[in-house]
């Protein structure tokens, strides 16, 4: 069945929920809904930009990890390895749904000193108990499974080459899309400039083109905006854009196996792509917050930071060559980088899906189930995500991570 093509205004007035945002996360929130047999309602998703040009969703490098610390962020991404490989199934089984292969060379964090060599290993007996697959190996271990690595001033890494890796994020999010709107899902070409509120309950959305729509339900899913639209509703979200880099280049002699995505200790972190290397690093003026249209290219930091690092630490990239470079925005969680997903306790029917730092593709599959249940049911079903809800930003009381990159 084809599309139509995206109108710019609503066909109605009135929506059981409406998703403010249209990227991987609304996209996510959208078919999540339309695939609960316990839901019937209308879903409205309203998109500044089609194309989505400026997303942190097109920007993404589009892996999934299960090393984290806590144990709701390993058990989001097991979920989300799950729901990946067998991405065709859950879509229905559909035949044109490709599927999406998880390439699963896993992340290796290098421990350069004590400090981080012991959270390493504690986070390797939270992730195990848990069922996943991460290995504390020895500098001489490393050495013996990725003989590129130059590893004297390295004591330990922590790897996981189980359902850790790269995958097609965009096919993913466009599958959303594409099967939200077959279901029903609205998507229009707008921008959301108000919200209202009677009491304890937001009532509806003002549009950038003049229509008032009334919404049963308002989802927040609006990546590095994601501050603005909560200020519409009265709300303090500690969430801002911050610029990332990233870098693909080819070396001069490649590697012989796959590179892990690797988080060297000088927070530079490096992966295959394809038949060729990808890397990154946040900005080196103290990462401060910048305007949403903000992409600017420091085209220095690569010979300044990127390249000294890699060529330390794999010494075949002493040559290479850039082939493409591009800004993506973290949507930062300035209180703990952690997601904050759920209702407001003052007005439930405002739903966060904000703040994810980083991690927002790989953690979208359980956010999207997430947001369905609550709407659906009232609760979490599936995974409790309560310890990422919006009571802590009003406490003001961080959840721990040690894991973020």
């Amino acid at each position: 069945m084809a599309l139509t093509p995206l109108a710019d205004r609503p066909t109605m007035t009135n929506y059981d929920v409406v998703i403010i945002g249209g990227a991987v996360m609304g996209s996510s929130a959208a078919w999540f809904l339309t695939d609960n047999a316990d839901f019937d309602g209308s879903v409205l998703v309203v998109e500044r930009d089609p194309t989505y040009a400026q997303a942190s969703t097109s920007h993404t490098n589009s892996c999934i990890r299960q090393q984290f610390s806590s144990p709701v962020n390993i058990q989001i991404s097991q979920f989300g390895a799950a729901f990946i490989k067998s991405f065709r199934q859950r879509l229905g089984g559909d035949p044109d749904v490709p599927d999406i292969k998880l390439q699963s060379f896993g992340y290796l964090y290098l421990a350069a000193d004590e400090a981080f060599a012991d959270i390493l290993r504690e986070n390797q007996e939270i992730q195990t108990s848990f069922g996943a697959g991460t290995r504390i190996l020895t500098s001489e271990e490393i050495a013996a499974d990725y003989p590129f690595y130059h590893v004297d001033d390295i004591l330990i890494g922590s790897h996981n080459p189980v359902d850790e890796g790269y995958f097609d994020g965009a096919t993913m999010f466009d599958w959303w899309r594409r099967k939200a709107r077959l279901n029903g899902v609205e998507y229009v070409t707008n921008e959301v400039v108000s919200i209202q509120r009677q009491g304890g309950n937001v009532t509806g959305v003002t549009l950038k083109s003049g229509e008032v729509i009334s919404a049963g339900t308002i989802v927040n899913a609006s990546g590095p905006r994601a501050n603005v639209t909560a200020g519409m509703a009265g709300f303090a979200l500690p969430v801002e854009p911050r610029r990332r880099y990233t870098f693909i280049f080819a070396a001069a002699e490649p590697l012989e196996q796959d590179l892990p995505l690797t988080i060297d200790p000088s927070g530079v972190h490096m992966r295959s792509d394809g038949a060729n290397y990808l890397c990154g690093c946040p900005p080196d003026d103290g990462d401060p917050a910048v305007d949403f249209d903000d992409f600017a290219m420091d085209h220095d930091i690569f010979e300044r930071k990127l390249w000294p690092v890699l060529a330390h630490r794999v010494p075949a990239f002493e040559r290479i060559k850039v082939l493409n470079s591009w800004v993506g925005h973290y949507a930062y969680n300035t209180l703990d980088q952690n997601a904050v997903i759920g209702p407001h306790p003052d007005v439930p029917n405002f739903i966060f899906m904000n703040g994810f730092s980083g991690h927002g593709l790989q953690q979208s599959p359980a956010m999207g189930r997430a947001i369905s249940e609550l709407i659906a049911y009232g609760s979490f079903r599936e995974l409790d995500l309560s310890p990422l809800g919006y009571e802590r930003v009003l406490r003001g009381e961080p959840l721990l991570e040690n894991a973020v990159i």
